[in-house]
């Protein structure tokens, strides 16, 4: 998987950024080993979403590389900055953030720990000069285009002319997930319809998978049989959803999911029509 890879290959070039590091002996342990510490989004790195492929992604660069890893995973978005204090105070070589939400605290974290390493999944961190701060890698992506091809799938696939897509968090990151959605919906039938929610407009829109069944339910009373979900955990609602919904005289499922960030197939066999990953 593309995201899967690009995570790998990301947590592995930051670490082996620090392995060759021939000055920063004191930060690491005992044993001479680097320390990586790694701050999951809300959700927790189970949520067979965003979380589960970044930590895939750390699971195999740790395979390569001798380190400590150790993981945090927030119960509530105040819990994020203490955890990356906690793994600054320790001397950690390296610490992750996972998620456009921990720009901001890692941003202030960074600042008052310049001699650390700190890596940010799918956000970017400027100083006031609009520059990225020095000591700050950053992972983006270009959600737009692969929810452009999705888009195509989902228009081909469906029989009502109708689709839903459902984000997390009300913000332009996720806008651009819809944006590709629709682009790609119309470039196959120009008269399709897209209906589009969000589950809410804090960190807590990406742990909510009951909000998230109970608004592509609603999407499907409108027509809907293909649901593309970026909502984190909260997507997952959309996976029951559609299950709910059964499968016709030819074991086809009426109603199909489009997962995200990962392979989510596995998640409702038979209901996922593709993961954009």
């Amino acid at each position: 998987m593309k995201r899967n890879l690009l995570f790998v290959l990301f947590f592995a070039v930051s670490i082996f950024a620090m392995l060759s590091c021939k000055n920063s002996v004191a930060a690491t342990d005992e044993n001479g080993k680097v320390k990586v510490g790694i701050v999951f989004d809300i959700g927790g790195k189970n949520d067979r979403s965003f979380n589960a492929a970044a930590w895939e992604g750390v699971k195999r660069a740790n395979q390569d590389f001798d380190i400590v890893l150790r993981d945090v995973e927030p119960g509530n978005p105040t819990s994020i900055e203490p955890a990356m204090r906690a793994f600054a105070e320790r001397n950690f070589d390296l610490i992750i953030g996972v998620g456009f939400a921990q720009g901001p605290i890692m941003e202030k974290v960074a600042r008052d720990y310049p001699n650390i390493k700190f890596a940010i999944v799918d956000g970017v961190i400027l100083d006031k000069d609009g520059k990225p701060l020095p000591n700050v890698a950053s992972l983006v992506f270009r959600e737009h285009e692969g929810s452009y091809l999705v888009g195509m799938l989902a228009a081909q696939k469906s029989k009502s002319g109708v689709l839903g897509f459902i984000g997390g968090m009300d913000i332009p990151l996720i806008h651009r997930f819809e944006t590709g959605y629709e682009e790609g919906a119309r470039s196959v039938n120009p008269n399709i319809k897209v209906y589009p929610n969000y589950v809410g407009v804090t960190d807590l829109a990406w742990n909510n998978p009951g909000k998230g069944k109970e608004l592509a339910l609603n999407q499907i009373d409108k027509g809907a049989d293909v649901i593309f979900t970026a909502a984190g955990n909260s997507g997952l609602g959309a996976f029951d959803a559609v299950e709910q919904y059964g499968k016709n005289s030819n074991g086809e499922a009426n109603k199909f999911v489009i997962g995200v960030d990962s392979n989510q197939n596995g998640v409702k066999p038979g209901f996922v029509l593709t993961s954009m990953v």
